[in-house]
């Protein structure tokens, strides 16, 4: 049976430009067409947002929320709570993140997520495995007795993962994987990003080349940019091909470097928003642990007992309200970032991240300030 109805706002953002007094058509979970509100058939079920109409928002690095680790519960009921915990801050699609950990914690990360697909829990998008195959050097909060290179049968399990997901995203550092074993996955479909490294700039480019496209959470965990040596850093701004995760919070990025950053960012490779939120999202909660190790919550910063960050306390509408704001952008580029290139960055640009006819009906509605007033995944409202 076909489902159709409209949700109108003053302004509709289709992830380009504007519409001014529009109507947001859904049919069967999928974006009909944006039509002048004045110009809609008096048959179709309307449904008055307000203010403002944007795609829903793409998090590419959520460890947990709502209480919940993916680490410490790696089955698809703690996928579908990390999905419900991130909706309310406009987040329609996302990749639970499991760090560094066992290869049986990995493996049955990979299961739940298998699982997540078949089920097509609201919001998961795939998975992102950050680790094991790192930098001790740049290890951050990962834990250092979990970090290994990267086996053949590591890169097989990968290689299969894949089948059953539509996105998987790993993270790798060059001194764990080779660079005959990004071109592997790159080629079976995964999404090869460096991070946690301390690679140079030469060798960052040569990954790129070997099919490494994006970059995990920029400026840290990495190489900096030197007088005499780029890193990591300066290869993500440089390399065309490479797009970039950001966590904008003001704490771990500096707003003066991410101006810069945003600036400078040679394209079409784009730096896109990320949360790397953890499992404090949606909660009060003052601590809890990874690893075995308790992580604490204060003054929005979520550390180790030695005061390494580990991850953050953040949701994907106070980045765009900090790039905004804070930051300076026009409001639609900050949507974008959030938006439409991280689904860029993953190839999913082509039903996420923008309006147009066929894409998903994954609909956040915003007010004048920038605050939540609904959700909508699939043309199904999750939250408002």
């Amino acid at each position: 049976m076909t489902e159709s109805f409209a949700l109108t706002a003053r302004r509709i953002f289709d992830g380009d430009g504007w519409h001014e007094d529009a109507a947001l058509v859904v049919r069967d979970g999928l974006v009909e067409a944006i039509l002048p509100t004045d110009a809609l058939p008096k048959t179709v079920k309307r449904i008055d947002t307000g203010d403002l109409l944007a795609p829903g928002f793409v998090d590419l690095q959520v460890n947990g929320g709502g209480g919940v680790m993916l680490n410490d519960h790696p089955d698809v009921a703690s996928i579908r709570t990390i999905c419900s915990a991130h909706a309310p801050f406009g987040t329609t699609a996302l990749l639970p993140t499991l760090i560094t950990d066992t290869p049986e914690i990995t493996a049955a990360a990979i299961t739940a997520g298998e699982q997540a697909a078949r089920e097509a829990v609201p919001g998961f998008l795939g998975l992102h495995l950050e680790g094991p195959h790192l930098s001790l050097a740049r290890k951050g909060a990962h834990d250092p007795k979990l970090i290994r290179p990267m086996t053949e049968a590591d890169q097989a399990a990968l290689i299969a993962a894949r089948r059953h997901l539509p996105v998987l995203l790993t993270t790798v550092a060059p001194e764990s994987v080779d660079p005959q074993q990004v071109a592997a996955l790159a080629q079976a479909g995964i999404v090869v990003s460096l991070g946690h490294t301390d690679t140079n700039f030469a060798a960052a480019r040569a990954y790129a080349h070997a099919g490494a496209s994006v970059v995990t959470h920029l400026f840290n965990a990495m190489s900096q940019i030197g007088n005499r040596e780029p890193g990591l850093a300066g290869a993500t701004l440089d390399t065309q091909g490479l797009s970039a995760g950001l966590i904008a919070d003001g704490i771990h990025v500096d707003p003066a470097t991410i101006g810069i950053a945003v600036r400078s960012k040679r394209g079409p490779g784009k730096i896109f928003l990320v949360t790397d939120a953890m499992a404090t999202i949606g909660t009060d909660m003052a601590s809890f642990t990874l690893n075995g190790r308790t992580i604490y919550r204060k003054d929005g910063r979520l550390t180790l007992a030695d005061g390494t960050l580990a991850g953050a306390d953040l949701d994907m509408i106070s980045a765009v309200r900090f790039m905004h704001r804070t930051i300076g952008l026009e409001l639609a580029e900050a949507l974008r970032m959030a938006s439409l290139y991280p689904a860029e960055a993953v190839g999913q640009a082509h039903r996420l991240g923008r309006f147009a006819k066929g894409t998903a009906a994954d609909v956040v509605a915003l007010s004048d300030a920038l605050d939540v007033k609904g959700v909508w995944i699939g043309g199904r409202q999750v939250a408002g």
